[in-house]
């Protein structure tokens, strides 16, 4: 499944999500509710505009996302 991220750039590129595209349908991101570092890439937990939680995956080495986690919370 493929997953396109647009982010929001503030006083660095690619600062947060702010929505995503994946399997053919696009998200906004409603909340940043959390997000932290790994030791080759930068995790953001968000709840998007359908209510569920996402954990996406911005990997540092050529700029690459995926989808590590998702909770369905309806």
């Amino acid at each position: 499944m493929i997953l396109r991220v647009q982010c929001y750039a503030g006083r660095k590129a690619d600062e947060r999500p702010v929505r995503f595209e994946l399997g053919g349908t696009e998200y906004v991101v409603e909340e940043l509710v959390d997000q932290w570092y790994g030791p080759e890439a930068t995790f953001f937990k968000v709840r998007a505009d359908d209510g569920n939680l996402y954990i996406l995956r911005r990997h540092d080495a050529g700029d690459e996302w995926t989808l590590e986690s998702f909770r369905r919370l309806k």
